[in-house]
This record gives C-alpha cells, structure tokens and sequence, in this order.
C-alpha cells in the first residue's frame, strides 16, 4: 500500500478536492482505496455525500489511543474513515501521548494487505493532525495555487518539510501542484513562473474551473461521477496520471 497525504498548512488551495478526485480516477482505475479525513472540518465527508459520523468512527480513537483503525464507510467505490467536528480535541489530547504522531502510521500498517493506496486529507494547519498525517505517508503531494497566498506560504511549507524529514528522512514531496491557474491572467503566469523556478518536481498547473468542482460538492459527488468527460474530469485524470507516475502506482488511469 502506498499512502500518500495531501498537505498544506494553507487553507482554500484545492487539496480536499484533489484527495477526493484522485481517490476516486484510482478506484475506477482498479485501485483499492482507502481515504481518511483528517481534517475536523469534514468538508471531504460531507463532499462525499457522507452524513450522521460518529467521533468514535473517526480518526480519533487511533490519534489519542492507538487504536486500530474504525471501520470504513463505503462510498463511490472508496472506503473512507470520516471526520467529524469533535476530531478536533485529539490534538490537545496528543501532546499528553508520547509517540502520539506516529500512531496512525502504525495503523495503516495493519490494513496495508487490504488497500493499494490511502489517500489522506490533511488539515489546513501545523498541529498534532497534520504532522500525525504527514508522517503516515511514505510521499506528500502539496497543492499551491498560482495566487499570492501560494507564493506567501512557500516559507512555512519549507519549513514545515524540513521538521518532517528530521522526523522521517525517507518521507519526500512526490509533487507539486500548481492549483486554480487561469493562463489568461499574468498575474498566475508570473506567479507559476515562480513555482516552477523553487518547486521540484512541479505537476501540470490545475485550471481553474470552479463551477463544476462546487455543483460536484454540493452533489456529494467526485467529479468523475458528477461531470463524467467534462473539461475538470480530464484535469483530474492527468493529474491523477501524473501523481501515479510519481509515486509508482501501476494503475492505467483514462485519458
């Protein structure tokens, strides 16, 4: 099983719905996927079309106890282990549990026969969730827009992989992801000039075509389902190519 966590301590750069395109491009690829919501905001739950979580079916038995992982809700073809506002308590609750961070990793190595890969959604911050899902990946995958937030947050995402790979120094930045770019504007045209000059390796840029991803989320719907052949459709899909590729994920994904 390959785990790949989907990171960045920014907010509103396209991670939840790239986690949960790509989950699904892999599942109608042959994958067997597994996606966790680390996020206590749930917006890859609830983008799912998943309702009525239970803490105790989150993330949080395994972030404060150690435990194994709950069982999954089963979902357009993906297991998923949901979040629920109240995942939020687990990080004060981590910093009491030596080794705290790792215990989700430790999980995942129970149920690695079961899955070809385990997408995680990453909370949009530095605390004890997101260091917990980034030290469960064998790669990071971090989205960036082509905005002035994403240049912004470039220290704080350098900084942030320097402590991981102190922490793990076999955990690596599979790619980059240039996300929300509209080439008719300079101003994302400057900026990707930016990413592709300090960021390796660097995806093919994401358009941005925003209308259908929000109906898809609405819809509860992974874009594949919701627009099937649309523009965005065939984004996910090179996108999902290309993260394969870079982590070594033998599955042929359509284009």
């Amino acid at each position: 099983m390959k785990t790949l966590t989907f990171f960045n301590h920014a907010g509103g750069v396209g991670k939840t719905s790239i986690t949960r395109d790509v989950g699904a491009e892999l599942a109608q690829a042959g994958a067997r996927v597994l996606l966790i919501d680390l996020d206590p905001q749930a917006n890859l739950t609830g983008w799912l079309g998943v309702s009525g979580v239970q803490v105790a079916g989150t993330a949080y038995p395994v972030a404060v106890e150690g435990a194994d992982l709950p069982e999954p809700v089963r979902v357009h073809g993906l297991d998923l282990i949901p979040s629920h506002v109240d995942l939020a308590l687990a990080e004060s609750q981590m910093l009491g549990q030596v080794g705290a961070v790792l215990f989700l990793r430790q999980a995942l190595a129970k149920v690695a026969d079961q899955y070809d890969v385990c997408l995680i959604d990453s909370p949009p911050s530095l605390g004890q969730l997101s260091v917990m899902g980034a030290l469960a990946a064998d790669h990071l995958i971090v989205p960036v827009p082509t905005r002035q937030k994403g240049v912004d947050a470039m220290p704080g995402l350098q900084k942030a992989m320097s402590t991981y790979h102190r922490l793990r120094p076999d955990l690596t930045v599979a790619l980059y992801v240039p996300t929300f770019y509209d080439a008719r504007r300079l101003h994302d045209q400057e900026l990707l000039t930016q990413l592709q000059a300090n960021l390796r390796p660097l995806a093919t840029p994401v358009p941005q075509r925003e209308a259908k991803w929000l109906d898809s989320t609405t819809a509860g719907e992974p874009i594949g389902v919701y627009a099937p052949g649309s523009p965005v459709h065939q984004d996910v899909q090179r996108l999902t190519r290309e993260i394969a590729a870079a982590v070594g994920l033998p599955f042929t994904v359509s284009a």
